[in-house]
């Protein structure tokens, strides 16, 4: 049996006192529930790739897969330790994962200072572990970046809007910075969510404050 997670109790696990997880993937579809690209890869030449976190990834992802450019997305787990943990799981703190967006996009027709624009301005950064009712570190923010260039890139980002933030007298920015590890996807009926249940729950609200870039 499982808990979601203590709010009283909001710490990432250490590796060695995560859940065992399991060696079995996932069974996803193979193609996107919206646009019917490829749900896993491999991906078309020149694709890139980034992942984020910010809140519950239902309303996450539906905002990555309606940006022009963006290929695929898809919603699993990031930034823990437990090989392909179950949703239950994630929910009880004790993966260390957030829920989290995969972004497959064509850098031809969408810079990344565009999907840190939609990221940044659609949920409250400022909040560790939590996005309005939803409390728990699988909620946390984060941006989990596929190589140093991209790293930088987000670092950059981050600053960028902290000080637009604090302008408007907002706090510090928690959003976790990280290079990329495994990713996982989550079950099928969590694919696309909102698109499948277009009244489905979707909790992101967002600071009211504008990210400066507009391309």
């Amino acid at each position: 049996m499982f808990f979601r997670n203590d709010p009283a109790n909001l710490d990432v696990p250490e590796p060695g006192e995560a859940l065992s997880g399991r060696a079995e993937e996932m069974e996803v579809p193979a193609a996107h529930y919206v646009n019917g690209n490829s749900l896993k890869g491999p991906w078309p030449d020149g694709m890139n790739t980034l992942i984020v976190a910010m809140g519950c990834f239902w309303g996450a992802e539906r905002f990555f897969w309606e940006t022009h450019g963006v290929y695929s997305t898809s919603v699993g787990y990031a930034g823990g330790a437990t090989p392909n943990p179950t949703y239950e799981e994630t929910c009880t703190g004790r993966t260390g994962h957030t829920e989290s967006v995969l972004i497959v996009f064509d850098p031809s027709q969408v810079q990344l200072e565009t999907l840190f624009k939609v990221f940044w301005e659609n949920h409250d950064p400022t909040t560790p572990n939590r996005q309005g009712n939803d409390i728990g570190t699988q909620y946390r923010s984060a941006i989990y970046a596929n190589s140093a260039d991209q790293l930088a890139e987000a670092i950059d980002s981050r600053d960028a809007y902290q000080r637009s933030l604090a302008d408007a007298g907002f706090g510090e920015i928690r959003t976790e910075i990280a290079l990329a590890g495994p990713f996982y996807y989550a079950e099928d009926h969590h694919q696309q969510y909102l698109a499948k249940n277009p009244r489905g729950y979707c909790n992101h609200g967002f600071c009211q404050v504008s990210y400066g870039s507009e391309t």
